[in-house]
């Protein structure tokens, strides 16, 4: 097995002045599993090809272990890849596909065949060996892709949004069957995907890309509780985080007619900026109903605590109910998501007075997007 580096890694594409990665710091453990995320056209690909050899790097380098492959073609690098699209040879059988690496390698046919049917009693696909690819579901061709990358034995393993082609039922059970593969045979993976859910669920650590850059490396419960900057805090999180951009005033923060707490290190730090107000970024789980919250402290005698949503739309999800609203935050109207007992769920049209918990409440600078601090 190995590990992973990239070491300032540039990939400007020609004609572009833009780089695609802009110099990428990244190191990969030993039989880590590492989830590259982002939008579309944040670069996540592109830094997979780079690791695979399937584009130039134009500045800095990439180590896999204890060797430089920057400049080597992608059959010296020792990696194996599962394409989002399966590339399977559609006139072989899955025994022929599953091997076909290692018979153009030269490894003899008992060798061959020994390892495809490990492979295959790992994937459930002993059955299937000879069939041909039209022959079998989606799930089970991307099996395929697995089991040909996993007869290689690689260093590396690169999967490049392998789900992708899935319906939503079977992308659930197929990325725990990859997590518990990789977890059993070790094998060091780089994976790619644009869904935030997935990364969070597959990976032991999660990179977050925007335009060329990295934003945050991280566990993804660390991700989730702490995220750096304004952008990975309204990325990760299905639904994703409420961001209010609120008045600084004495004490923490002005939310609607309540004022609310925070560090006096997240205030020092914005009042160093210049800011007068603040980013505040609060979980859909992590709002109380104003009528229930004993943090809530009215500004004004007669009005009520917290701020007003008016509820647009209700999910109900059985347990749980996620509440889509609207609010009047100083001069605009801000689209929030509460969530809320799915027995008690309001009627579309009514008003809900919510309040932030303010040791849940993450605080950002309003000017940069950093996180100021560690939540109050």
């Amino acid at each position: 097995m190995a590990t992973v580096s990239f070491d300032k890694a540039t990939r400007v594409y020609p004609g572009s002045t833009k780089p695609a990665v802009d110099q990428l710091e990244l190191d990969v453990a030993d039989g880590e599993f590492l989830v590259l995320v982002g939008p579309s056209g944040c670069g996540k690909s592109t830094s997979l090809r780079m690791l695979a050899g399937l584009e130039d790097v134009n500045g800095g380098s990439i180590r896999i272990g204890e060797r430089d492959v920057t400049h080597l073609p992608p059959k010296d690098r020792d990696i194996a890849m599962v394409f989002q699209n399966y590339a399977l040879y559609p006139h072989m059988s899955v025994a022929d596909n599953m091997g076909f690496a290692l018979k153009i390698a030269g490894v003899n046919k008992a060798e061959i065949r020994k390892k495809v049917e490990e492979a295959a009693k790992i994937l459930d696909l002993s059955e299937y060996l000879d069939r041909k690819p039209k022959a079998l579901s989606g799930g089970q061709r991307q099996r395929v892709a697995m089991g040909r990358a996993i007869v290689r034995e690689p260093q590396v393993f690169l999967m490049d949004e392998p789900l992708s082609n899935l319906d939503a039922k079977l992308r659930v059970s197929t990325r725990t069957q990859i997590a518990s593969l990789q977890r059993r045979l070790g094998i060091t993976t780089v994976y790619v995907t644009h869904d935030q859910v997935e990364a969070m669920t597959m990976g032991d650590r999660v990179a977050v890309l925007k335009d060329g850059l990295l934003q945050q490396v991280d566990s993804p419960r660390n991700m989730y509780d702490r995220p750096a900057n304004l952008f990975v805090a309204g990325f990760i999180g299905s639904p994703a985080m409420n961001l209010v951009e609120v008045p600084i005033t004495d004490g923490g923060v002005k939310f609607g007619n309540s004022v609310v707490p925070v560090s006096r290190e997240a205030l020092a730090a914005a009042t160093e900026k210049g800011d007068k107000t603040v980013t505040v970024g609060v979980r859909p789980e992590h709002f109380d109903l104003a009528a229930e919250s004993v943090e809530a402290k009215t500004l004004t005698k007669d009005a009520p605590a917290g701020l007003a949503v008016t509820v647009n739309v209700v999910e109900e999800l059985g347990a749980d109910g996620f509440v889509y609203g609207s609010a009047q935050v100083g001069e605009e109207v801000k689209e929030l998501v509460v969530r809320v007992n799915g027995r008690a769920v309001p009627d579309k049209g009514t008003k809900l007075h919510v309040v932030p918990r303010p040791d849940e409440l993450h605080v950002f600078s309003s000017s940069t997007g950093e996180r100021l601090t560690d939540r109050a």
